[in-house]
């Protein structure tokens, strides 16, 4: 338990400097090390007791730097956002959205090799709608992963504000988020013992963070201050894209194997799929069935075809813009017949 509490204290100073420095980032750091400790539904109310103390201390320390225009658009649409995001934690797994949020991350990887022209052509003030939109979203994914600061680094960093600014600008906005995310996972009973001491301890790392990173800010440039942001990006996409894949892998027996027709076949949970793509036909999905799933129509035909073959197996067909159907695969003296039937 000690090396544990020593390796995420660490683990959160740095990662909070990180966030400091690169705009954001210090949650989805934090989240893959946290999934190892505790359980994914109560990382976010772990996560949030730390971004809730470093965004009140670095109010405290950049309180000059605001830039309160964001902050008047984006808080009102995001606080709404943020409780329906929590409120569905009780009914969706936070891994697959990290899934998305990862990739939305590496996504970021062609901004690394743009210069500080095309960087500084690109900055530009954003209208007020744009700011309502992604205060929206920014509370929404952050009701949902306990974490937002630098899935929308992107987008403080495209406002063409300073280091300083976006530092003291993101913390007034998610100031009010953490906030009420903490009270609805209190209310939802969304914590436990063991993530309100892993939260106190990022809490304290979190303030250390912000205090000491105010005399290291000068002595790196607005342009190396972004390109380290988009590199943190991309890394804490593609860290969060592995850790993630792996526990949902174990977490719902995902793997691939060979079905009776020697199709490879994709299990998840208590099913499987064939994922098949033709130049005619297109992408198409099945599943193995039995026939008590059949509809009405096809299952007398199911009934029909029996007397006449030893076995008869059934998949069902999605396809993208068009109705699913049924496919047959009826043996007889090991010789296959197959059929196929449309919705």
């Amino acid at each position: 338990m000690i090396f544990k509490v020593t390796f995420l204290f660490l683990a959160a100073i740095l990662a909070f400097w990180i966030s400091a420095i690169c705009g954001g980032g210090a949650s989805l750091i934090l989240i893959p090390i946290l999934n190892l400790l505790i359980p994914s539904s109560v990382v976010p109310f772990a996560i949030t007791m730390g971004t809730f103390t470093s965004s009140a201390s670095r109010i405290v320390v950049f309180k000059k730097q605001i830039y309160w225009k964001i902050v008047f658009w984006f808080v009102p649409f995001s606080i709404p956002a943020v409780i329906f995001g929590a409120w569905l934690i009780k009914y969706i797994d936070p891994l697959y959205l990290q899934i998305i949020v990862g990739l939305f991350l590496f996504a970021n990887f062609p901004e690394l090799f743009k210069s500080k022209i095309q960087q500084k052509r690109e900055e530009k003030p954003y209208p007020k709608f744009i700011l309502a939109v992604v205060g929206f979203f920014a509370g929404f994914i952050s009701g949902i992963t306990g974490a937002i600061g630098l899935l929308f680094n992107r987008f403080y960093l495209h406002f063409g504000l300073s280091k300083e600014e976006i530092i003291a600008t993101r913390a007034a906005n998610e100031i009010f988020l953490h906030f009420i995310k903490l009270v609805v996972y209190l209310l939802l009973g969304l914590y436990s013992k063991n993530a309100i001491v892993f939260g106190m301890i990022i809490a304290i790392a979190s303030i250390i963070s912000s205090y000491s990173i105010k005399s290291i800010l000068p002595f790196i440039s607005d342009y190396l201050f972004r390109k380290i942001g988009y590199g943190a990006m991309v890394v804490s996409g593609l860290f969060l894209l592995v850790i993630t894949t792996q526990n949902i892998i174990q977490k719902d027996n995902f793997y691939f194997e060979k079905n009776q027709y020697n199709e490879t076949t994709m299990n998840w949970r208590e099913s499987s799929f064939v994922l098949e793509f033709a130049f005619d036909d297109g992408l198409e999905i099945e599943r193995q069935i039995s026939p008590e799933e059949l509809p009405p129509k096809h299952k007398a035909k199911y009934e029909e075809l029996m007397p006449q073959y030893d076995q008869i197996l059934l998949e069902v067909v999605y396809k993208i813009g068009s109705h699913r159907s049924y496919e047959f695969y009826c043996y007889t003296n090991h010789k296959l017949s197959k059929f196929k039937f449309k919705e």
